[in-house]
């Protein structure tokens, strides 16, 4: 789709429509000027600007600057085999995608999404998700409005559906794309389709289509199936006198079509898309002229060196991507064989590593094994010593329980002696208090019977100065000597007895402490039998 803005100089004043088209055309490097024309806006209707009439003299608007539209008037029946050139594919394949996109042509969603994808493949070529990431659509504009408000998808959504189909499409041409885009949109129901509203006989508001096929009438709210169709090869003549309209068809029998439209202009717009599209429909059934045929081989010729070229090129890259998968297999196998050297270093660092120490394990081993053949013999001569002992431990612990028993034979002795003296002692300290006891009495009755007789010999006046002193001397003069005697008899025999008692204790200390050592002995023994065999 273009859109071309014009000013009209001084120069330019006496200038055709044809003049300004060929201008156009010669910029654009376009051949097939048949499919289009330059379009205007007058009031709310459009016009196409008539080749052979100059161009002020038309109803184009005056002011400056004038603004002319370089559409497709005419659409080709069948796209693939009528487009010849790389320019006419592509106009058409953007005046289309506009009017998609602005849903003049009617488009089911799943057809949508395909087109948008063809669409973003001729924009960007071929598909790099190394290069095209989330979100490099977002700013396109690539659905009509209205399938994006059917579903509840979204944006990110919609872009991974149409990414979806950009990466199957991989290995195709920009051009070729554009090509697909436009195969599949000739198949919709109102592509290529001029719609007029007009009005039958009977009052009744229709909508005339005018496209390459022909004319087809269609109710106002569908535009997709018409109501009855005229092909162009069915369609002997076509007229206008003021609003009416005559369409008059081949057969005799047919009814004469005749319809109204709203303005006289619009009768012309009219009569002007039936002659093209009848000429273009005739001059597709006859034998292309001589510039077509040069223009078609020129077309295939380009179209052979390019596929040729797109094979050198697909060749070329497809030995570029091997060697690049060869070298890096090449540089992986290098870093593999890197990394095994490394590890093969490292497994031969580690089994040197591991020899020094099996073999400073084997001289340790070596050691212990002499030490421990020392240590048996030094075990056998300890196990033996301490047989020995065990021999002389049995011999002198009998030695040592008869001594024991002797000790204990005495100590029941000494027992009952002590218990007999204590007896005697007891008995003794008895008599020695009976015998105090009778000193007392005859002590104060020889002091009774001294004071009567002293009292009864002498006056009272000659009573001695000395009588407490004369009382001391009888007092000592009377002390019994056997009492004396005995107790000290009785003081004698507990001391000796005390010895005795504190030399069979020291006797008895003697004998626990040898027992404790005797036993102490043997418990060494055995346990240095039971750990032997840890050695």
């Amino acid at each position: 789709f273009q859109l071309i803005f014009w000013v009209i100089s001084t120069f330019q004043m006496k200038w055709k429509g044809k003049d300004l088209f060929e201008l156009v055309c010669r910029t654009l490097g376009l051949r097939e000027t048949w499919f289009f024309g330059l379009q205007y806006n007058i009031k709310d209707a459009v016009a196409w600007l008539k080749m052979e009439k100059k161009v002020l003299e038309q109803e184009v608007p005056k002011e400056e600057p004038i603004t002319l539209y370089f559409l497709a008037r005419f659409y080709p029946e069948d796209v693939e085999e009528e487009l010849v050139q790389d320019i006419t594919q592509h106009l058409f394949f953007l005046q289309v995608k506009k009017k998609i996109l602005e849903e003049e042509i009617h488009c089911p969603p799943e057809a949508s999404v395909l087109l948008a994808s063809y669409a973003v493949h001729a924009e960007y070529g071929d598909y790099d998700p190394n290069v095209h990431k989330p979100g490099f659509l977002a700013e396109q504009e690539l659905l009509p409005k209205r399938v994006i408000n059917l579903y509840q998808m979204t944006a990110e959504m919609w872009e991974e559906r149409i990414t979806a189909c950009y990466a199957e499409h991989r290995g195709r041409m920009r051009n070729e794309a554009e090509m697909e885009y436009l195969k599949i949109a000739q198949d919709l129901d109102m592509y290529g389709i001029n719609y007029f509203s007009i009005r039958n006989k009977k009052g009744t508001d229709l909508l005339l289509g005018v496209d390459a096929l022909g004319l087809h009438i269609y109710e106002l709210d569908n535009k997709l199936t018409p109501k009855c169709s005229f092909p162009w090869n069915e369609i002997r003549n076509i007229s206008y006198n003021d609003k009416e309209f005559t369409i008059k068809p081949l057969g005799k029998k047919t009814n004469v079509f005749k319809f109204n439209s709203s303005r006289l202009r619009v009768n012309k717009l009219i009569l002007q898309l039936c002659i093209g599209n009848h000429d273009l429909f005739m001059r597709r059934r006859r034998v292309d002229p001589l510039e077509v045929q040069q223009m078609k081989a020129q077309a295939k010729e380009e179209r052979a060196r390019k596929q040729l070229e797109r094979q050198r090129l697909q060749r070329e890259k497809q030995l570029r991507e091997e060697a690049e998968r060869a070298r890096d297999e090449l540089e992986r196998r290098l870093h593999q064989l890197q990394d095994e050297a490394h590890m093969a270093n490292e497994a031969l660092l580690r089994s040197e590593q591991t020899a020094d120490l099996l073999a400073e394990k084997a001289q340790i081993a070596e050691e212990e094994a002499k030490l421990l053949a020392q240590k048996a013999a030094e075990a056998e001569t300890e196990m033996q010593r301490i047989k020995m002992t065990a021999i002389r431990g049995r011999e002198e612990r009998q030695l040592m329980e008869q001594k024991m028993l002797e000790i204990e034979m005495l100590a029941l002795k000494m027992v009952e002696e002590s218990e007999r003296r204590s007896k005697e002692a007891e008995q003794l300290k008895q008599d020695l208090q009976e015998a105090r006891d009778s000193e007392r009495r005859a002590k104060h009755k020889l002091l009774e019977i001294t004071s009567r007789t002293v009292y009864t010999a002498l006056p009272p006046g000659n009573m001695p100065q000395n009588l407490s002193f004369s009382r001391e001397n009888l007092s000592f003069d009377f002390k019994d000597t056997d009492m004396k005697r005995l107790s000290m008899e009785i003081e004698k025999e507990k001391v000796e007895y005390m010895e005795k008692s504190k030399h069979l204790q020291e006797q008895l200390n003697e004998l626990k402490t040898e027992i404790e050592s005797l036993n102490d002995m043997k418990n060494g023994v055995t346990t240095k039998k039971c750990w032997e065999p840890l050695y």
